[in-house]
């Protein structure tokens, strides 16, 4: 009798712990900080995850660059060392050259012409196409918003630009974006940037809205400027090696999560920029809402035909895209 019991006790033993050790852990990096908007949607997403699976696969998310920058983390996920990252269109430019047309400034004017572009266009979804073969996989576009300046100085026109030394990320198309405009570019990694304002490295830097308040930038570099140059959405990435993994019903869930995150993703950051800069302007920014934006469109000109000569006919059939959506959407 004693035996039967321990036998017993030992089996639901075993069955308790059945559910924990078919469970899968699976990474998520990005380089937000913890009260980012892209760790909320990394939450949402990776509680999703665990909900349509079950509980069968459960989402670890790592943010503030715990694993690796942008570059990094997509190195990673093309090798099969972690499985999801989001980040900017054109950090992804490295492994899909043609991605780097992403980043050609003033494609579009507003979020709702933003999401029915990437949504929508033929030529995005070609390039989005080739990743597998690269070792990821495009599952949704999250937002980010659009890319404006944080300076030192008063900045109003690309007359205010000349000189100056701006951090940015490693991007072609971004880097001649800005060098068109008169700055001079220096690239670092997002973690590095606040202390090197600070120190007068740099003079200043540009990112979405969201990303200028979560790292505080305003505070060393006060001077906020809507420049709104680069729409800028953060696509998410599964790992290949991941997703030849997952049953069909699992890969279906997967989507399904990253459909539910990109749209709160969407929502949240297209409704707080407003707030954020109320915020920061109460805390010392001044923001220039409106700066000669007609002057840097003709600044950046050159980059278009810069673009046309590397990459050819790519450059004009996205440009017809954003065309098309500019006209369809006001």
């Amino acid at each position: 009798m004693k035996r039967f019991v321990l036998t017993a006790t030992a089996v639901a033993a075993m069955a308790l712990a059945l559910p924990a050790a078919a469970q899968t852990v699976l990474k998520f990096s990005h380089t937000d900080q913890q009260a980012g908007a892209r760790q909320a949607a990394a939450e949402v997403f990776a509680k999703k995850v665990e909900e349509l699976t079950q509980g069968r696969y459960k989402v670890n998310v790592y943010c503030c660059s715990q694993l690796g920058n942008d570059p990094k983390n997509i190195e990673q996920l093309a090798l099969g060392g972690i499985d999801f990252t989001v980040s900017s269109t054109g950090s992804y430019a490295p492994h899909v050259p043609s991605l780097n047309l992403t980043m050609m400034p003033f494609l579009v004017d507003n979020y709702q012409q933003g999401w029915k572009l990437y949504d929508e266009s033929k030529w995005l979804k070609d390039q989005f196409a080739k990743a597998p073969e690269k070792g990821f996989r495009f599952l949704s576009t999250w937002e980010a918003g659009f890319r404006s300046m944080t300076t030192k100085d008063a900045l109003n026109s690309p007359d205010d630009a000349k000189g100056k030394k701006l951090r940015t990320f490693p991007n072609e198309m971004m880097r001649w974006t800005l060098e068109s405009m008169g700055f001079n570019i220096q690239i670092m990694p997002l973690p590095e940037v606040y202390l090197a304002i600070q120190q007068g490295a740099v003079q200043g830097q540009e990112n979405p809205v969201d990303t200028i308040y979560s790292n505080k930038f305003y505070e060393v570099a006060p001077n906020v400027t809507l420049t709104n140059h680069v729409y800028s959405p953060i696509p998410l990435t599964i790992s290949e090696k991941t997703w030849q993994k997952l049953s069909p019903a699992d890969q279906k869930a997967v989507m399904e999560a990253a459909q539910v995150s990109a749209k709160f993703s969407r929502e949240m950051i297209s409704g707080n920029d407003a707030n954020q800069l109320k915020e920061m302007a109460s805390k010392g920014a001044k923001i220039n809402a409106k700066p000669n934006v007609d002057a840097f469109r003709t600044a950046v000109q050159p980059v278009y035909a810069k673009a046309r000569e590397k990459y050819g006919a790519d450059v004009d059939a996205f440009l017809k895209d954003a065309e098309m959506v500019r006209k369809s959407v006001k």
